[in-house]
């Protein structure tokens, strides 16, 4: 009964603790700024890094054989499957281990070589591989080979270093070459650098219990295959210490990532200039905290156990799931402190007869994540997540690439600027397509489907979801928050509002259209402070009973009519007096009203909107036809619905 009740009053907590304004709520608690970190790729990869041409004569060979291995170098020491190399040089390694490993162990300032030319390396317990001490270590896959490595049992410790992935460095690592490497970690992580890891080149096929490929310093990819499937993050990078490190570079390759948790996570920023990635993770959008229609999802949170942070609440278990904490005395007081929810549990029990300390980390499902910015400058990038597709603590960017996103969440996420510039983007499922505290699109073609708001700016704690979901982002304030349209390409079908700011809207270029919600709860705009338009092109649909129309301190024509009700599909056409198409949208959902602004509508002019079958005649006496920040149902915008 003790146990049970103790139990309830941690869960009690852990609740309680979901639904409050933590900052960052599952992604940690940094501070935000308003710009994208941009990284210095010029000395991403040196020359020594792309390097794959080698002289045989004048490397070093090491020939494995079963439980033993030879070498006539002095700089190699042999100890039953143990190969330890010590000197600098080149190391050809040829044959198998079937339990073994291949240990660097020389001094700091060496840069060792490893060809791997048709290697098979298992470690029941340890490290196929184990950079223990160099400079810097280049492996390189040789042409036309297949090599793997591989572990079979639970780490144990053999030093001080906390060995736990298949091919685990303690100094900066680089791997190249044009070879394959099949990395099975069925413990643990598949390659780990505790400094910086480069890969310029090769084809990698990573299994592993947990990350695929972790750094702390960085991940720098030039080029490369990878298929990652991996029980934690597929690509990790963090660094604590340093703000500066803990970044992720991706300039090119083909990815193909398959993760329970985040697909690629970086404490730093995150940075793609290129390259081909589909990212499927924690079982992708179907596996989501509130299903397409807004209702929960019951077979949510099954892809990671433990507390998720962000959207509601997993199963108790599993990866990041309660910890035991043992029995508690009769008459021991219980103290108890939680930290960090939910993005890192951390629950400490204090007794009269000691603590019992028990923590968890609860793990994400996003896509692309970054504890900095994002910036996302070229690349096909696909990506299916129960979690946000793409998402950034702090600011994030897109001015290049093709998108194709899915998500049981926000498509694409930052809790303080979020920029489009350009690029082709389609987000076909989304609960919020884009949401930040600012949003700026002035370029590209931009597609959102979303089952609550399409765009969204929020400021302070966000509210937005329906029903109140658990985990809601937190943003950095109620300052700043905006929506700004200047160019580009903006096409919504949101069944919530269709564009959404507790602050501000400014369109002053690019063509936007709105397929608003079916339901007179929401709008196609929606907004706290003023919607101003100097240009560009807005038809947006939806129904009347919230509807809002631009503010009186806008320079461009703009009007809001009431239309008997429309089945999807019904086109609306604005016409001139003379006869001409000015404006026109197909919209995907039922509607009974339509705001359109275009350069051509005009103070004075008289206009014919066509919706289905229907035509409403309009003379505008004023610039704005058909009330602004006035819902047409009667009701001013805010008050009790407005949310954040």
């Amino acid at each position: 009964m003790r146990m049970k009740k103790l139990t309830a009053v941690i869960m009690s907590a852990l609740l309680a603790s979901s639904f409050t304004g933590c900052k960052n709520s599952d992604d940690g608690g940094s501070d935000v700024s308003s710009a994208v970190t941009v990284l210095d790729t010029s000395d991403m990869f040196s020359d020594r890094d792309k390097e794959v041409g080698y002289d045989e004569a004048e490397c070093s060979k090491i020939t494995l054989s079963g439980n033993s291995a030879s070498s006539d170098d002095s700089g190699v020491s042999i100890s039953g499957g143990t190969v330890t190399i010590s000197g600098e040089g080149t190391y050809i390694l040829r044959g198998t281990l079937d339990n073994g490993a291949i240990v660097v162990d020389s001094d700091s300032n060496s840069k060792i070589r490893l060809i791997f030319d048709g290697i098979n390396i298992n470690c029941e317990t340890s490290a196929a591989v184990y950079v223990k001490q160099a400079d810097k270590v280049f492996i390189t896959l040789a042409k036309n080979t297949e090599n793997t490595l591989s572990n079979s049992s639970e780490f144990v410790a053999i030093d001080d270093n906390d060995i736990d992935a298949v091919l685990f460095s303690k100094d900066d690592l680089t791997l190249n070459g044009s070879g394959s490497l099949t990395v099975n970690a069925k413990y643990g992580h598949g390659i780990v650098s505790k400094d910086d890891l480069i890969v310029t080149g090769g084809t990698y096929k990573i299994t592993a219990e947990k990350k695929g490929l972790d750094a702390n310093d960085s991940i720098r990819i030039a080029n490369g295959d990878f298929t990652v499937d991996s029980g934690t993050d597929a690509l990790h990078a963090e660094n604590t210490e340093d703000s500066a490190a803990g970044y992720i570079y991706i300039a090119g390759g083909t990815f193909n990532i398959t993760a329970d948790t985040d697909g690629i996570d970086a404490s730093g920023s995150i940075q793609i200039d290129g390259g081909t990635l589909c990212i499927t993770t924690g079982g992708g959008s179907d596996n989501a905290s509130t299903k397409q229609d807004g209702t929960p999802n019951s077979d949510w949170g099954n892809w990671g156990g433990g507390m998720r942070g962000h959207g509601g609440m997993g199963g108790m278990g599993g990866r990041g799931g309660m910890g035991d904490i043992g029995s508690i005395p009769d008459g021991a007081a219980v103290k108890m402190s939680i930290s960090g929810i939910p993005n890192a549990q951390t629950i400490t029990l204090a007794t009269d007869s000691g603590t019992a300390d028990t923590s968890s980390e609860t793990n994400s499902s996003k896509g692309i994540k970054s504890d900095s910015s994002v910036a996302i400058n070229n690349g096909t990038l696909t990506i299916d997540s129960s979690d946000d597709a793409i998402h950034s603590n702090d600011s994030l960017s897109i001015s290049n690439g093709t998108l194709e996103i899915s998500s049981g969440d926000d498509g694409i996420h930052a809790d303080a600027s979020l920029s489009i510039t350009g690029g082709k983007i389609n987000i076909t499922k989304s609960y919020e397509g884009i949401e930040g505290q600012s949003i700026e699109i002035s370029g590209g073609s931009t597609k959102v489907t979303a089952s609550d708001d399409g765009v969204n700016a929020a400021g302070g704690s966000d509210g937005s979801s329906v029903d109140g979901r658990m985990g809601q982002n937190n943003f950095a304030s109620q300052d700043g928050v905006e929506i700004n349209i200047s160019g580009g390409t903006l096409n919504v079908n949101a069944s919530g509002d269709g564009i959404d700011s507790n602050g501000s809207i400014t369109v002053s270029g690019g063509e936007t259209y709105v397929s608003g919600s079916a339901n007179s709860g929401n709008a196609p705009l929606d907004y706290n402070g003023a919607a101003t338009i100097t240009g560009g092109i807005v038809v947006a649909t939806g129904m009347s009973g919230m509807a809002q129309n631009f503010g009186d301190a806008s320079t461009q024509g703009s009007m809001l009519v009431n239309v008997s009700n429309q089945p999807a599909g019904s086109a609306v056409t604005l016409k001139d007096s003379g006869g001409k198409t000015i404006a026109s949208f197909k919209p995907e959902k039922e509607y009974n009203c339509v705001v359109v602004s275009a350069p051509d509508v005009k103070q004075g002019g008289s206009y014919t909107l066509v919706s289905g079958s229907a035509e409403t005649s309009v003379k505008m006496d004023s610039l704005i036809y058909g009330g602004g920040q006035t819902g047409m149902g009667g009701g001013m915008k805010g008050g009790g619905r407005k949310r954040g």
